[in-house]
C-alpha cells in the first residue's frame, strides 16, 4: 500500500489503537533488561529483534482483528544521542539503530496492513531528559538542534510522521515541532502531566497547546497526552483548544510520577476500567482517535479500549 507522510490517515477520522507501554511490558512481563528505559539497543541483534515483532505483532493483530487502524511507534524513545553516549553507541551505531526500527516497522505494515486497517509507521522521539522531570529545559533553539538528528534519520529511513512522546515542557515541544517541520514530517506533541494536571514544568496543558501552535510555522499534526491516568487530567479536557487533542496513551496506575519511578512491583491496573475511562473520554472529545498504553499497559488493554472505543462507536 502507498506511504502516507503527509496525508495520515488517522486525520480523516476511524479508530486508530497503537501499543501499550513497551518498556515497562518488556522489562517486568518479558524479563528483558532495559538500561534507561532503552528499547532501542535489541534492534541491534537478532534476539532483540524477533522480541520487538513478537511485541508488536500482539498489538497489530488486535486492530487487524478488529478493522481498526494501528500506529506503529519505534521503539526508539531513548534512541537520541545524550542516552546513546551514556548507553556507549556511537553516532553511527546511533543512527543506524534508528534506521533499523523503522525498517522493523515496514516489515510489520507489510505483514499486518489491510484496506480496512490502515497503519501508519511513527518515529519516536523522547524527551532529552527525564521523562518524569523537566529538569534543565532547553532553548527553543536547542531543542531543535538536539531533535534534528532523529527527525532526519526518520525521514530518510521512510518513516511517515513522528511522534515526541511524554514532553515535559513548551520550548522542548516547540524544538521537536520545528525539527520534524525542517525535515518534512507531520508530527504528534505528546505532553504528559503530573495528578494535578499539569506539565511537570508547571504549565497548563491549554497554555501549551496554544504556546505550541503560536510558536511554530507548521503546527503539529495534532497533540495526545501520555503517562498519566485518567483521572489525572480528566477535569482539564474543557475548552477550544481540546479539538487539537487527538491521542491518549494513558498509564493503568493511578500512581504519580515520584511513586511510579520508585516502584519496583508493575501496577497494571485493571484493563477493563481503563478501557471504559477511554470510551467515556471519547463520548466527550468524539475526535479522539488515536488510543493506546503507556506505563504499566500491554497488550490486555489495548484488547480492552479497542473493544470499549469500537463498540460505542458501531452504537452511536
Amino acid at each position: 500500500m502507498a506511504k502516507y507522510r503527509s496525508a495520515l490517515p488517522q486525520l480523516n477520522g476511524g479508530l486508530f489503537l497503537t501499543d501499550g507501554g513497551i518498556e515497562t511490558t518488556l522489562i517486568f512481563l518479558e524479563g528483558v533488561e532495559l538500561p534507561y528505559f532503552a528499547a532501542f539497543g535489541l534492534l541491534g541483534e537478532k534476539r532483540g529483534q524477533e522480541t520487538l515483532r513478537a511485541y508488536y505483532r500482539k498489538h497489530a493483530e488486535i486492530a487487524r482483528r478488529r478493522g481498526l487502524g494501528f500506529i506503529l511507534e519505534s521503539p526508539t524513545w531513548r534512541a537520541s544521542p545524550d542516552w546513546a553516549e551514556r548507553l556507549g553507541y556511537t553516532r553511527q551505531e546511533l543512527e543506524a539503530l534508528n534506521r533499523k526500527a523503522i525498517e522493523l516497522l515496514q516489515e510489520l505494515r507489510q505483514e499486518f496492513e489491510t484496506e480496512v486497517s490502515p497503519m501508519v509507521i511513527s518515529g519516536c522521539v523522547g524527551p532529552r531528559g527525564d521523562g518524569y522531570d523537566p529538569g534543565e529545559i532547553m532553548s527553543e533553539s536547542e531543542a531543535q538542534d538536539y531533535h534534528a538528528f532523529q527527525a532526519r534519520t526518520f525521514v530518510d529511513a521512510g518513516a511517515d510522521m513522528i511522534t515526541a512522546i511524554t514532553m515535559t515542557n513548551i520550548a522542548e515541544a516547540i524544538g521537536v515541532t520545528r525539527a520534524a517541520a525542517d525535515a518534512g514530517l507531520p508530527v504528534a506533541i505528546s505532553f504528559t502531566v503530573e495528578t494535578d494536571g499539569q506539565l511537570p514544568a508547571g504549565d497548563t496543558l491549554e497554555a501549551a497547546v496554544e504556546a505550541v501552535d503560536a510558536a511554530t510555522e507548521v503546527p503539529p499534526a495534532y497533540y495526545m497526552l501520555n503517562c498519566a491516568h485518567p483521572s489525572h487530567f480528566d477535569a482539564m479536557l474543557k475548552g477550544s483548544w481540546t479539538r487539537r487533542l487527538r491521542g491518549l496513551r494513558c498509564n493503568a496506575s493511578r500512581l504519580s510520577h515520584a511513586e511510579l519511578d520508585q516502584a519496583t512491583e508493575l501496577d497494571a491496573g485493571d484493563p477493563v476500567e481503563l478501557g471504559l475511562q477511554y470510551r467515556d473520554l471519547r463520548r466527550r472529545l468524539p475526535h479522539l482517535n488515536v488510543l493506546g498504553g503507556c506505563c504499566g499497559t500491554d497488550h490486555r488493554h489495548i484488547e480492552q479500549i479497542g473493544g470499549a472505543c469500537s463498540a460505542a462507536a458501531t452504537a452511536a
